[in-house]
Protein backbone atom coordinates (compact mmCIF):
# COMPACT_ATOMS: atom_id res chain seq x y z
CA UNK A 1 0.00 0.00 0.00
CA UNK A 2 2.60 2.53 0.63
CA UNK A 3 4.36 1.79 -2.86
CA UNK A 4 0.89 2.89 -3.94
CA UNK A 5 1.03 6.30 -2.26
CA UNK A 6 3.77 7.22 -3.73
CA UNK A 7 3.23 6.36 -6.58
CA UNK A 8 0.04 8.10 -6.98
CA UNK A 9 1.71 10.81 -4.61
CA UNK A 10 5.23 11.71 -5.89
CA UNK A 11 5.19 14.84 -4.14
CA UNK A 12 5.35 13.15 -0.55
CA UNK A 13 9.72 12.01 -1.63
CA UNK A 14 9.73 16.03 -1.19
CA UNK A 15 8.92 15.98 2.61
CA UNK A 16 12.57 15.94 4.17
CA UNK A 17 11.53 14.89 7.45
CA UNK A 18 11.42 11.02 7.24
CA UNK A 19 8.98 10.92 10.26
CA UNK A 20 6.51 13.02 9.26
CA UNK A 21 6.60 11.38 5.55
CA UNK A 22 6.09 8.32 7.23
CA UNK A 23 2.88 9.46 8.77
CA UNK A 24 1.84 11.53 6.12
CA UNK A 25 1.62 8.20 4.05
CA UNK A 26 0.41 6.47 6.74
CA UNK A 27 -2.76 8.66 7.04
CA UNK A 28 -3.93 8.52 3.12
CA UNK A 29 -3.14 4.07 4.20
CA UNK A 30 -5.04 4.29 6.83
CA UNK A 31 -7.98 6.27 5.01
CA UNK A 32 -7.91 3.59 1.94
CA UNK A 33 -8.09 0.85 3.80
CA UNK A 34 -10.54 2.27 6.68
CA UNK A 35 -13.33 2.84 4.16
CA UNK A 36 -12.46 0.13 1.72
CA UNK A 37 -11.28 2.03 -1.34
CA UNK A 38 -9.37 -0.19 -5.09
CA UNK A 39 -6.46 1.27 -6.83
CA UNK A 40 -9.07 1.87 -9.43
CA UNK A 41 -11.73 3.67 -6.86
CA UNK A 42 -8.75 5.73 -5.62
CA UNK A 43 -7.99 6.78 -9.41
CA UNK A 44 -11.71 7.55 -10.11
CA UNK A 45 -12.95 9.36 -7.05
CA UNK A 46 -14.18 12.54 -7.97
CA UNK A 47 -12.52 15.65 -6.28
CA UNK A 48 -15.61 17.30 -5.31
CA UNK A 49 -19.29 16.22 -6.05
CA UNK A 50 -20.36 19.81 -5.95
CA UNK A 51 -19.49 19.72 -10.39
CA UNK A 52 -21.58 17.34 -11.34
CA UNK A 53 -19.76 14.98 -13.69
CA UNK A 54 -16.45 16.37 -13.02
CA UNK A 55 -13.37 14.31 -14.78
CA UNK A 56 -10.89 15.69 -12.50
CA UNK A 57 -10.14 13.10 -10.04
CA UNK A 58 -9.04 13.56 -5.62
CA UNK A 59 -5.45 12.57 -6.99
CA UNK A 60 -5.12 15.35 -9.77
CA UNK A 61 -7.00 17.67 -7.50
CA UNK A 62 -4.35 16.73 -4.71
CA UNK A 63 -1.25 16.94 -7.03
CA UNK A 64 -2.07 20.68 -8.79
CA UNK A 65 -3.33 21.67 -4.81
CA UNK A 66 0.13 20.53 -3.96
CA UNK A 67 2.05 21.95 -6.99
CA UNK A 68 0.54 25.32 -6.73
CA UNK A 69 1.12 25.55 -3.19
CA UNK A 70 4.71 24.84 -4.04
CA UNK A 71 4.89 27.52 -6.40
CA UNK A 72 3.14 29.92 -4.43
CA UNK A 73 5.71 29.82 -1.41
CA UNK A 74 8.28 29.63 -3.98
CA UNK A 75 7.32 32.86 -4.87
CA UNK A 76 6.53 34.45 -1.77
CA UNK A 77 10.48 33.16 -0.73
CA UNK A 78 12.07 34.82 -4.13
CA UNK A 79 9.93 38.14 -3.29
CA UNK A 80 10.40 38.28 0.38
CA UNK A 81 13.60 36.00 1.09
CA UNK A 82 13.91 36.02 5.38
CA UNK A 83 11.21 38.04 5.61
CA UNK A 84 8.80 35.07 5.59
CA UNK A 85 9.15 31.82 7.24
CA UNK A 86 7.79 28.92 5.40
CA UNK A 87 8.54 25.29 6.68
CA UNK A 88 8.04 23.65 2.69
CA UNK A 89 7.71 19.98 4.99
CA UNK A 90 5.04 21.09 6.66
CA UNK A 91 3.23 22.86 3.19
CA UNK A 92 4.21 19.58 1.96
CA UNK A 93 2.24 17.46 4.09
CA UNK A 94 -0.83 19.56 4.94
CA UNK A 95 -0.96 20.02 0.95
CA UNK A 96 -1.27 16.21 0.34
CA UNK A 97 -3.12 15.60 3.12
CA UNK A 98 -5.79 18.57 2.70
CA UNK A 99 -8.42 16.33 1.22
CA UNK A 100 -8.10 13.06 2.79
CA UNK A 101 -11.19 13.21 4.74
CA UNK A 102 -13.02 13.06 0.87
CA UNK A 103 -12.17 9.15 1.32
CA UNK A 104 -14.24 9.13 4.02
CA UNK A 105 -17.06 11.74 3.17
CA UNK A 106 -17.74 9.70 -0.15
CA UNK A 107 -18.63 5.97 -0.30
CA UNK A 108 -19.50 4.34 -4.00
CA UNK A 109 -23.31 3.59 -4.38
CA UNK A 110 -23.91 1.91 -7.71
CA UNK A 111 -21.22 2.73 -9.41
CA UNK A 112 -21.90 6.32 -8.82
CA UNK A 113 -19.38 8.21 -5.78
CA UNK A 114 -22.33 9.77 -3.24
CA UNK A 115 -21.60 11.16 0.31
CA UNK A 116 -21.58 8.63 2.34
CA UNK A 117 -23.20 8.57 5.83
CA UNK A 118 -20.48 10.31 7.80
CA UNK A 119 -20.09 12.91 4.83
CA UNK A 120 -23.66 14.01 5.22
CA UNK A 121 -23.04 15.37 8.92
CA UNK A 122 -19.26 15.58 8.73
CA UNK A 123 -17.31 17.61 5.96
CA UNK A 124 -13.89 16.02 4.98
CA UNK A 125 -11.87 18.63 6.86
CA UNK A 126 -13.00 17.73 9.95
CA UNK A 127 -12.53 13.60 9.30
CA UNK A 128 -9.06 14.37 7.77
CA UNK A 129 -8.07 16.21 10.02
CA UNK A 130 -9.40 13.80 12.90
CA UNK A 131 -7.79 10.80 10.96
CA UNK A 132 -4.12 13.08 11.05
CA UNK A 133 -4.21 13.60 14.67
CA UNK A 134 -4.88 9.80 15.18
CA UNK A 135 -1.97 8.98 12.88
CA UNK A 136 0.26 11.24 15.35
CA UNK A 137 0.70 14.33 13.09
CA UNK A 138 2.10 17.84 14.06
CA UNK A 139 -0.74 20.39 15.13
CA UNK A 140 0.24 21.99 12.20
CA UNK A 141 -0.94 19.55 9.90
CA UNK A 142 -4.19 19.26 11.83
CA UNK A 143 -5.20 22.94 11.53
CA UNK A 144 -3.96 22.92 7.77
CA UNK A 145 -6.28 19.86 7.14
CA UNK A 146 -9.40 21.19 9.30
CA UNK A 147 -9.03 24.98 7.98
CA UNK A 148 -7.97 24.62 4.37
CA UNK A 149 -11.82 25.34 3.20
CA UNK A 150 -14.85 27.44 4.89
CA UNK A 151 -14.30 25.59 8.10
CA UNK A 152 -11.07 27.78 8.60
CA UNK A 153 -12.47 31.34 7.80
CA UNK A 154 -13.05 31.87 11.60
CA UNK A 155 -9.49 30.50 12.61
CA UNK A 156 -6.26 32.30 12.53
CA UNK A 157 -4.52 30.41 9.70
CA UNK A 158 -0.48 29.92 9.49
CA UNK A 159 1.13 30.76 6.38
CA UNK A 160 1.29 26.76 5.18
CA UNK A 161 -2.33 27.08 5.59
CA UNK A 162 -3.13 30.46 4.04
CA UNK A 163 -1.00 28.87 1.15
CA UNK A 164 -3.01 26.05 0.55
CA UNK A 165 -6.38 27.17 1.55
CA UNK A 166 -5.93 29.30 -1.84
CA UNK A 167 -3.91 27.28 -3.83
CA UNK A 168 -6.87 24.62 -3.20
CA UNK A 169 -9.48 27.18 -4.20
CA UNK A 170 -7.55 28.19 -7.45
CA UNK A 171 -7.93 24.51 -8.32
CA UNK A 172 -11.21 23.98 -7.80
CA UNK A 173 -13.04 27.65 -8.93
CA UNK A 174 -12.09 27.42 -12.64
CA UNK A 175 -13.33 23.61 -12.65
CA UNK A 176 -16.92 25.16 -10.81
CA UNK A 177 -17.33 28.13 -13.45
CA UNK A 178 -15.62 26.72 -16.37
CA UNK A 179 -15.95 23.16 -16.90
Amino acid sequence: MKELVLKIFPEINGIKNSELKDKTINTWIKAIKENGWSEQDINEIPFTLLIENTKISIIEHTRGVTNTALKIAESLKDSYKDNIKIDFDLLLSGAILHDVGKLYEYKKENGKFVKSDLGIIVRHPISGAAVAYGEGLPFEIVHSIASHSKEGDFSKRTIETIIIHHADFVNFEPFKYWG
